[in-house]
């Protein structure tokens, strides 16, 4: 009972995993994945008890999971409250989609040599799924995965994940973005523009056409930002 009304809440699918040897891990990412998509809202308290208990894990792992959310700015430590999750500012909204724009280009200005045929008609399916998608609530997902899918060649580990970790901070706030705006017909013939590119093998252009679509993405976030959860 206690389990299910934890569950209400924070809307996580709780598992047993008392025995597992990475519970900080299955923790860490069922918590990242409902706070990206919005299930669990800015300003829910994350308890190390209440979640030890849902998990049935102790509270070793879930302070871990808490620790390594913190890092990517998920989550903040408040006296009193303990942690909590955190929305953005616009300003803080703008920062980190300049970030995006100096960091994503560069990591599929690299993947597209390295682009193998697999990985450009699995992108091919997913800006065809991205376009023909009618459910709101899929949308970020679908965005999220093309994006993946371009820069899946990269060799450059550490800045995907700098840039991974970036995305992270914003995606709520997209996938609210291309619902109040009209931001998913842009996106949809940018996607489109950035696919071409990367397979007619035109790095500097795929590039050029990701930046402009980042912060295009970042003015009308902008714009739309009093009306978005935060």
């Amino acid at each position: 009972m206690y389990n299910e009304r934890i569950g209400e809440i924070l809307k996580v699918k709780f598992v047993d995993i008392s025995q597992t040897k990475s519970a900080s891990e299955i923790i860490f990412s069922a918590l990242r994945k409902a706070i990206i998509e919005g299930d669990i809202t800015v300003g829910t308290p994350l308890r190390q008890d209440e979640l030890a208990r849902s998990f049935q894990t102790s509270r070793i792992p879930v302070r871990e999971a808490l620790s390594r959310l913190e890092e990517q700015g998920l989550i903040k430590t408040q006296r009193f409250k303990g942690s909590v999750v955190v929305g953005l500012s616009a300003d803080e909204a703008s920062e980190i989609f300049n970030l995006r724009a100096l960091l994503e280009p560069e990591i599929l200005r690299n993947a597209v040599p390295r682009m193998s045929d697999s990985t450009k008609q699995l992108a091919i399916v997913q800006c065809n799924d991205f376009s023909k998608s009618t459910d709101p609530l899929a949308w970020g997902d679908l965005n999220r995965i093309f994006h993946h899918t371009l820069y899946a060649d990269s060799d450059q580990t550490f800045t995907r994940e700098v840039a991974d970790n970036a995305m992270d901070r914003v995606d709520r706030y997209i996938r609210a973005q291309l619902v109040v705006s009209d931001g998913m017909d842009k996106a949809k013939s940018e996607h489109l523009a950035i696919l071409d590119a990367c397979l007619s093998n035109n790095a500097d252009l795929a590039a050029e056409l990701l930046r402009d679509h980042i912060l295009g993405a970042k003015e009308s976030l902008l714009a739309s930002f009093p009306k978005l959860p935060n």
